[in-house]
């Protein structure tokens, strides 16, 4: 009676002891991505930039396909159900969408509490204004190989249209991955082109990237190069590849000047950069979504010692360093820069308190303060940069530092402004 027993139950416990261990399995890792997303939350980081997943919940079944397929680990599974945990992470690869068995996600731009501003365009990339062509993250796409494919596919279209009297075909504002693309594509066709880009290097959006980020995560296909066979590659094995493709190809790339001005004249367009005036039939818009870096506005900001991003934190050894930001970016180069020997670092910022940081950057900020590598100065401003030193106003007081460079971590003045002045159609976007 006990083997009969023994017969039937065997069966059932080698399904039931599997079937225990994986949902405990489930709950742990529930557990793991609940933690990640409560961080996000209680950090304020809870807006995707860009091009973003959303789940239907009634019809996600929690495989896990999606979050398999995220190369920035943005999603997770929290009781089941797909979950967006890190919204920040997400840069619009887009890859869980074609992931999901079931169908769950759509992929949008822009959400309910924050609108997206996407610049109208048609299939070949051209605004309302001809002559005027948009490629690359300002479109809304910030995945590299879309970039490339949209930049190449525009030139293609451009070389079609009238050059009329200008001196150039075509005029390249950007050198990010749309903007070597179309500056390969311009080169292949013959076309008489220059590219502007107001960095002093390629890789635009990516350049800023932490180091060792994976920024892409499919081959792409490059005029003039062909494949290029990668799947996984960090920043910093991109940034090779670009200077690699700079030194084979040589597109007319013009770096450190920053377009200021495009005006419409007799159908062909004047743009105005730091640099130079350039007449141009077609003018391609290859910018990142972050525009151009906003200023302090202080006394002495022109002078080469102040930069907008930080590259090398060993550079600033022995140095004293103003950081001026509130968020992220600031904190991690004040921290960043605080760990080299020798260095005085002084951060600024001018709100009460770090709003939309993550904790554990916090935590560590509270720990280099204590042990005296980072003076903290809140409701501060930059009222001087000197050669040698900085004035900042700190209340009613105006404290002076020991100053060799200034790093801003203050964002990016967006381009939705100057592509309304030209009259560029763009629609706002809420989780469409």
């Amino acid at each position: 009676m006990i083997s009969d027993l023994i017969y039937y139950l065997l069966p059932a416990l080698l399904i039931l002891i599997p079937a225990a261990f994986h949902l405990r399995a489930k709950k742990k890792v529930s557990a793991i991505h609940h933690a990640v997303l409560k961080e996000a939350q209680d950090a304020g980081l809870t807006e995707p930039p860009s091009l973003h997943p959303v789940v239907d919940l009634s019809i996600c079944m929690g495989s896990g396909a999606c979050v398999r397929a995220c190369p920035e680990k943005a999603l997770g599974v929290i009781k089941g159900k797909g979950v967006l945990i890190n919204p920040t992470h997400c840069i619009g690869h887009g890859a869980c969408a074609p992931a999901c068995p079931v169908g769950a996600i759509k992929l949008v731009f822009g959400t309910e509490k924050r609108g997206m501003d996407i610049p109208q365009v048609d299939p070949d990339f051209q605004t309302n204004i001809p002559g005027i062509f948009i490629a690359g993250e300002l479109g809304g796409m910030g995945l590299i190989r879309n970039a490339i494919r949209q930049g190449t596919h525009a030139v293609k279209a451009i070389t079609s249209r009238p050059h009329g009297k200008a001196d150039y075909d075509l005029l390249i504002i950007g050198a990010g991955p749309a903007g070597i693309a179309a500056s390969l594509a311009a080169k292949e066709a013959g076309l008489n082109y220059v590219t502007v880009e107001q960095e002093d290097s390629l890789g635009g959006t990516t350049y800023h990237y932490p180091r060792n980020k994976l920024v892409m995560t499919a081959p792409m296909r490059l005029p003039l190069i062909g494949e290029i066979k990668v799947r996984e590659i960090s920043k910093e094995e991109l940034m090779e590849i670009w200077q690699g493709i700079l030194d084979k190809a040589t597109p007319n790339i013009q770096f450190s000047e920053r377009m200021e001005e495009i005006t419409p004249v007799d159908g062909i367009f004047s743009v105005r950069t730091n640099k130079a005036t350039y007449s141009t039939a077609s003018v391609l818009l290859a910018i990142g979504r972050r525009g151009t870096p906003r200023k302090l506005g202080a006394k002495g900001e022109e002078q080469a010692k102040v930069v907008y991003r930080l590259i090398e934190a060993e550079q600033y050894r022995d140095k004293h360093v103003l950081v001026v930001g509130g968020g992220d970016s600031a904190l991690e180069a004040a921290l960043d820069i605080a760990n080299e020997p020798g260095t005085h670092v002084t951060l600024s910022y001018r709100g009460k308190a770090f709003d939309r940081v993550k904790p554990k950057n916090r935590a560590r900020l509270a720990e280099a303060i204590a042990e005296n590598r980072i003076e903290q100065l809140l409701e501060s401003t930059v009222r001087e940069i000197g050669v040698d030193n900085i004035a900042l106003k700190h209340g009613d007081d105006i404290l002076e530092r020991p100053n060799d460079a200034v790093i801003v971590c203050a964002g990016g003045e967006l381009p939705t402004p100057m592509l309304k002045k030209m009259g560029v159609q763009v629609d706002t976007r809420y989780g469409e």
